[in-house]
């Protein structure tokens, strides 16, 4: 049976500023969850939900819930077929791998469950594996679920013979990871045929793009992509494996830049990607009737777009230009991180997550620093009035018009001044030159400003009354840093502003 492809997923990431429209208030505890994933469906038009066991609390008993208080909707359109729920399993090289087998047990018992219930069965056979460096990664996912799903007992038979095999969606999270992404799903068509006979008809590399940004910048991480993009439909041709990319998409530039305003541009800029995440803040900081047809949107042009093709020698080098990028915004990260974590701590919680501590979770970072995670270190910088697109990109873009390569660079990303302009406007200058006199550590941002200016041809700032607005309060949480407890209202309220917490 040919399978349907989702275009849209929706994910549980925490980026919301204000109200669902079916909560009371912004936070989603996670019982709240089933019933969000549930009017993903059924209202937002929305085909795919991403259900997270990766550091956060999870409801276990999620497909029980759905089919228990929406049987009739999932008869109509059942989950496999027409919905898909896809867990977020949590790597074990980084999360204690008993939240992977409480993950399996829930995938096969949604397939007995669904075969009692007269229902197209199996609900559940796909998983996305966070941060795979290597093929072994994903193999050994698959392994450990096919030994679980042939263990026999008489108490414990109802599944057999419905699901033996989980395929595996790889999430690649770094940008040198992503790049060469296609010789790890090499590998992977060789394991796969040793473990199980056979290759796989189709795969969903997936692409990260909030996690490779605060590692390596902006610049840096799209082109990444668009290199990845390539060497996908090369991969494709040459192993007759059908390849469905997926891209982790938010509503910031930083993040993506994904709205539903700005649908078009998105499709032009990551045309080859079939499947685009839609997080919270898409949902419930944009009216709810635009999101609905922005969602219809990505259904039309999503399927239609085919990935620009680089050669090796342009593959070269944009890998060779990338460089300078990253190297001035990880020196300015590290030097700033203290301040972006002070900040961090006081940025509105918005979904149950465990703390990133000892059992149950890890740390991001650079260098020798600890970062927040991508939602909470772009809302932090923002909330400072230094866009994190700003940064690195400046010193880079100047290095490269003295190298002659920003053709090379506009001619991949695409849409690289729309992006710039738009972070640029929520950049606060007289922030900055407070900031720089609490820190030398924020002066090279000095260069960056004045690179991507010239490079633009127009001052960075505000415009809209919003966006002053926004600055305004920016300029409260600054002179306050020493009492940020108190800010949590302002913090806010320029979350709501930018339509995104981060």
């Amino acid at each position: 049976m040919t399978r349907k492809i989702p275009t849209t997923m929706a994910s549980q990431h925490p980026d919301h500023a204000g109200k669902p429209y079916w909560n009371k208030k912004e936070f989603i505890s996670t019982r709240k969850e089933v019933q969000e994933c549930f009017l993903t469906f059924s209202e937002l038009g929305i085909s795919e939900y991403k259900w997270d066991w990766e550091g956060k609390f999870v409801d276990e008993s999620v497909v029980d819930r759905l089919l228990s208080e929406h049987y009739e909707y999932f008869q109509k359109h059942p989950l496999g077929r027409e919905k898909f729920l896809t867990f977020r399993l949590p790597n074990p090289k980084v999360e204690t791998e008993f939240r992977l087998g409480r993950a399996f047990m829930g995938i096969l018992g949604a397939a007995g469950l669904t075969k009692q219930l007269t229902l197209p069965t199996p609900p559940l056979f796909e998983v996305i594996v966070p941060m795979v460096e290597s093929a072994s990664e994903m193999i050994a996912i698959e392994e450990a679920f096919h030994e679980i799903a042939n263990l026999k007992h008489a108490l414990y038979n109802f599944h057999e013979g419905i699901l033996k095999h989980i395929e595996v969606i790889p999430l690649f999270e770094k940008t040198d990871t992503i790049m060469h992404s296609d010789r790890i799903l090499k590998e992977y068509l060789v394991f796969h045929k040793k473990a199980f006979g056979t290759k796989p008809v189709s795969m969903r590399p997936y692409v990260a793009r909030s996690d490779p940004a605060l590692n390596s910048g902006l610049v840096p991480t799209v082109l990444a992509i668009k290199i990845a993009l390539s060497r996908y439909t090369s991969f494709a041709k040459e192993h007759e494996v059908s390849l469905y990319p997926i891209i982790g998409s938010a509503c910031l530039p930083f993040r993506g830049g994904l709205t539903p305003y700005t649908v078009k541009e998105f499709s032009e800029e990551y045309a080859g990607v079939r499947t685009a995440l839609l997080q919270s803040a898409f949902r419930y900081d944009y009216p709810l009737r635009d999101v609905i047809a922005a969602v219809g949107e990505l259904d039309t042009l999503l399927p239609k777009g085919q990935a620009k093709h680089v050669s090796k020698e342009e593959e070269a080098g944009l890998e060779k230009l990338m460089r300078p990028f990253e190297r001035h915004y990880r020196k300015t990260i590290e030097a700033i991180a203290p301040f972006i974590n002070d900040v961090a701590l006081f940025i509105p919680k918005r979904r149950e997550r465990v703390q990133h501590v000892g059992l149950f979770g890890y740390s991001r970072g650079i260098g020798a620093v600890k970062l927040p995670r991508a939602i909470t270190f772009t809302g932090s910088l923002y909330s400072l009035g230094v866009p994190p697109e700003l940064i690195g990109a400046g010193r880079g873009l100047s290095e490269a018009k003295k190298q002659g390569t920003i053709a090379l660079i506009e001619k991949y990303y695409l849409h690289l001044k729309a992006d710039l302009r738009r972070a640029g406007r929520f950049f606060h200058r007289d922030a900055l030159e407070m900031l720089q006199m609490q820190s030398a550590a924020w002066e090279d941002i000095n260069e960056d400003i004045q690179g991507i200016e010239s490079y633009l041809g127009e001052e960075l700032g505000p415009k809209t009354s919003e966006e002053k607005e926004h600055a305004a309060l920016v300029s409260v949480i600054v002179t306050n840093r020493e009492n940020l407890s108190a800010m949590t209202e302002q913090l806010h309220a320029a979350a709501l502003l930018r339509k995104s917490m981060g």
